[in-house]
Parts: structure tokens; C-alpha cells; sequence
């Protein structure tokens, strides 16, 4: 990235982006000239993104080198566990969680299986889990 043309942006506790100015300080963003990208032509649009050094769109050979998020990740965060309360809950060996979310092993067969009943319904998982009471149709 070139200093020069990049900005650093912070999203407010309201949603509201910023750009952190050298000292420290914020100001707003101004707003985005949405008519001026829609008089663009896609040839106009696709040489300007080609243009940025810090926003060029990927290629198929970025794609290939690029490092997937394990789908179990995902699922975690999704569910805002922790790797040890997700270890924990779900009664997989923590080492396992963390292998399988740094990319150093993937789950098996029933092990994506198992994640997959987890996205589907996490709390049906707990209480199977725990032996409670099924819920009522």
C-alpha cells in the first residue's frame, strides 16, 4: 500500500466511519459521489480499480494463493464463542479446535457432519449433549 494514497478509517460505536487523521484525530468521511460512478462506463470503472495499486481486483492466481477461513472459524464466531467455550460446549478436544482453525488439519467426514448439525440448530446440540429434555414440537 502507498502511504500516499491510503487513508486509515474507524468505525464509530454508532456506525459511522471516520478517517484517523496523523495526530490522532477524526473527522468524517465525506460522502461517496454515487452519480459520478454511475456515469462511469464498466470499461471506465474496471480501468480505474486496474488504476489503484491498493484496490486491484484479484486475480485468478490471488485466489489460489490465498488462505481460506476454516468454515469452523466461521461457525464460532458466528455462535460468539470463544475457541474454549466452543471446545467446551460442543465437546471437542480444544487442540482439535484450534488445529482445524489454523489450517494445520481439516475435519473428517463425521467431523464436518457434526459441525453442520451445530450451525443447523446449536442449541439442540446442548441439550443432546447434556441428555435434557427435547422440546415440543
Amino acid at each position: 500500500m502507498s502511504e500516499e494514497s491510503t487513508i486509515v478509517v474507524k468505525r464509530m460505536n454508532d456506525g459511522t466511519l471516520v478517517q484517523v487523521l496523523p495526530d490522532g484525530s477524526t473527522r468524517p468521511l465525506p460522502p461517496t459521489d454515487w452519480s459520478r460512478l454511475d456515469a462511469m462506463s464498466e470499461a471506465e470503472i474496471e480501468a480505474a480499480a486496474m488504476a489503484d495499486p491498493d484496490a486491484r481486483p484479484w486475480t485468478e492466481e490471488d485466489f489460489a494463493k490465498a488462505r481460506r477461513v476454516p468454515r469452523v472459524k466461521t461457525l464460532r464466531r458466528a455462535l460468539g464463542l470463544t475457541t474454549e467455550e466452543f471446545a467446551s460446549r460442543y465437546h471437542i478436544p480444544l487442540g482439535t479446535v484450534r488445529d482445524w482453525e489454523e489450517g494445520r488439519a481439516e475435519p473428517d467426514q463425521p467431523a464436518r457432519a457434526y459441525l453442520k448439525v451445530i450451525a443447523t440448530d446449536p442449541e439442540g446440540v446442548v441439550r443432546a449433549l447434556a441428555g435434557g429434555p427435547r422440546p415440543n414440537p
